[in-house]
């Protein structure tokens, strides 16, 4: 058995905190690393040991595994954790840090390297038995063996990066026209994320759920799966929600399906912790495999709520040699669990990442509710990493009751700062088929209406703007030291109205009110409302709003005011300034970067002409690739901006000019 005394954790955000929680628990000293940009983060601080290991850009620290190598020896750590993402299901490091006599906590490198490529893995399960997705998984990728292969498979069909997964180098493609450009751009994108552009071709499964089995081995031969997860509540092929047990499952499938999950398991001679993801066609209701996570997922806490297992425990005792406690039949499900994940991202603007500062993140204490996070109050997203604030995950003895849990936690949730998705998930979770498990991988697509998921009503606008109103009178009314004898607000006239003027969501709502006997009269379009303030505490407010009593969070920066309510949720209102500042001109035919990115590539050059449609550039933001097109016709004036550049929003990236 090897002694592991000391963890390095190769990784950032919440799975480093995850971990950290786990290594004091067991008694391992623990080591982070961390790049510039996280050199405040919370899960430096948690850490018994932080190392400096470089520059914002991932390929610079934590992609960098010399500087991760160097770190651990010099931290005398006996084993490294790589968490999920990064080097994680990278088998040159795992085997780089066995040679250098450092425990790898995950799978043999070998088992990393079969599964590293979708297509040999797919080879690795047909010659298993493991049900696969028929398709063309051939080491010939010119373009034209591609496209003759995919008209064998028939449309609609299914590019895919081998390399890789997170719907990188990912197409749907329909029609025979739309296959070039979608081998083209899957290639590129597949290169540009992996560093490998083989591509694979499936089936595509137009109703499938996406289930998944935990799985997890010692290094005696022990294989056994941890139950199910189902996942099929995506955007950009990325997870959103993940609830255990599957709303479809029923005994029958899961004996098949994880038989399967093991039989997969046992093909690689697999020891830790790992995840056999499934397709399942709600028409035939027949299962196919579609790749092995060889490493611990982000949805991995729901597995732990309704096992009552410590997974990161498990990885560091199986890393140690020991044999899994638990067996087969020791597995069974405790109730229902659910994860919920929220995102710095803008749900109306197809789900784009945004970048910012989280002002305030709060959030109810409830029995059965876990929230693993990397954010506090006054943290920072940036643009480097996933824009991931926190994992929300609820327990509780069946789905209905559970449901009902997440819905009061997301109502009353406090992150403001920042766009985030959280209103999304809380129409997702209250919608009428998600409830009754009746979805599948295209649900957000074909059922939740985004456009006006950020709206907020007149009169939630015009209450919030109230609120504003009277919490900044209350800090003005505690910090005036001159005239404290005098009413609040005196005038000459005593008729004459206080106003303040707001914008929220652009739109302008004016607050006018007078103060007398400890009452506000208000007066907004010609309507009067009574209100008094109840109660003032820190950033919360209590107010009674015609005889409605009601509490408000709320954060002044200045002019900018960031308000809760419960049944509103987190709203941005901007005070108007007596003195406004005038806007920024456009640039005419300009095109700006609409988030911070880096500039992945630049299609165009000066004095070239353009069509409306055409490419421009290519950028990425948290792991995430937007095209810039043409609007219309014309001519590159100048491109300023180069690859490899890293710019903010609103940056001018190039001008051009029309026909």
């Amino acid at each position: 058995m090897k002694n592991i005394n000391t963890i390095l954790i190769a990784n950032r955000g919440e799975i480093a905190s995850r971990v950290i929680r786990t290594c004091k628990k067991m008694g391992i000293t623990c080591v982070a690393v961390y790049s510039e940009a996280d050199k405040n983060a919370p899960f430096v601080k948690q850490a018994d040991l932080a190392i400096h290991i470089g520059d914002p850009e991932p390929s610079k620290s934590y992609l960098d595994q010399d500087k991760i190598i160097v770190a651990a020896l010099r931290s005398g750590a006996d084993a490294i954790h790589p968490g999920y993402g990064f080097l994680s299901e990278n088998a040159l490091f795992a085997q780089r840090c066995l040679d250098e006599g450092i425990a790898f906590i995950g799978p043999r490198p070998q088992a990393i390297q079969a599964m590293g490529s979708k297509s040999q893995a797919k080879m690795i399960m047909e010659q298993s038995g493991v049900p696969v997705i028929p398709g063309y998984k051939g080491k010939d990728q010119s373009d034209t063996t591609l496209k003759t292969e995919a008209l064998k498979v028939g449309f609609p069909l299914l590019l895919k990066a081998t390399a890789g997964g997170g719907g990188k180098g990912m197409r749907i493609v329909y029609e025979e026209n739309e296959l070039d450009n979608a081998i083209t751009s899957a290639k590129r994108e597949a290169k540009n994320a992996f560093g490998d552009d083989e591509l694979l071709i499936e089936k595509y499964i137009e109703s499938g759920r996406h289930i998944e089995f935990q799985i997890f081995g010692d290094q005696h031969g022990t294989i056994i799966h941890l139950l199910e997860r189902e996942c099929s509540i995506q955007r950009r092929y990325q997870k959103v929600i993940e609830e255990s047990p599957s709303p479809v499952m029923t005994d029958e499938l899961r004996k098949s399906m994880g038989e399967a999950a093991v039989l997969a398991a046992k093909s690689l001679d697999y020891d830790n912790a790992g995840t056999v993801e499934f397709i399942f066609d709600d028409t035939t209701k027949n299962f196919y495999f579609l790749e092995v996570n060889t490493r611990l997922q982000v949805e991995h806490p729901v597995t732990e709520a309704i096992t009552g297992l410590d997974l990161v425990q498990m990885q560091i005792e199986s890393a140690k040699g020991l044999p899994l406690r638990v067996k087969q039949d020791q597995i069974k499900a405790n109730g229902y669990a659910i994860e919920a994940r929220l995102y710095a991202e803008d749900a109306s603007n197809h789900f784009a990442p945004v970048t910012g500062t989280i002002h305030k993140f709060d959030f109810p204490e409830m029995e059965g509710l876990r929230i693993e996070s990397a954010i506090e109050s006054g943290s920072e997203i940036s643009m480097f990493y996933d824009p991931m604030i926190a994992k929300i995950i609820v327990h509780d003895t069946n789905r209905q009751s559970a449901h009902n849990k997440l819905n009061y936690v997301l109502k009353n949730l406090i992150c403001q700062g920042t766009v985030t998705n959280q209103a999304f998930l809380q129409r997702l979770l209250q919608h009428e088929d998600f409830r009754a498990g009746k979805y599948d991988t295209h649900f957000i697509d074909k059922q939740i209406n985004l456009s006006d998921i950020n709206n907020v009503s007149k009169e939630h606008k015009e209450e919030i703007a109230l609120a504003a109103t009277l919490y900044s009178w209350y800090q003005r009314e505690v910090s005036r030291k001159i005239l404290r004898s005098f009413p609040s607000g005196w005038r000459n006239n005593f008729y004459e109205y206080q106003k303040e003027v707001f914008f929220i969501n652009e739109e302008k709502v004016t607050i006018q009110y007078r103060f007398l006997d400890h009452n506000f009269k208000i007066l907004i379009e010609e309507n009067e409302v009574d209100a008094s303030i109840i109660d003032v505490s820190k950033n919360l407010i209590r107010l009674n709003n015609n005889g409605l009593q009601k509490s408000y969070s709320i954060l002044q920066l200045e002019n900018d005011f960031y308000v809760h309510a419960a049944d509103i949720g987190n709203a941005r209102v901007i005070k108007q300034d007596r003195f406004p500042t005038k806007e920024k001109e456009k640039v005419h035919g300009g095109y700006e970067s609409p988030i911070p990115s880096q500039i992945v590539k630049i299609h165009v050059a000066a004095g070239e002409q353009i069509k409306q449609g055409s490419p421009l550039l290519v950028l990425s933001s948290m792991k995430m690739e937007t095209v810039i097109e043409a609007d219309e016709d014309g001519v590159i004036e100048e491109v300023y901006v180069e690859e490899g550049n890293n710019v903010e929003a609103g940056f001018l990236l190039l001008k051009i000019n029309k026909n």
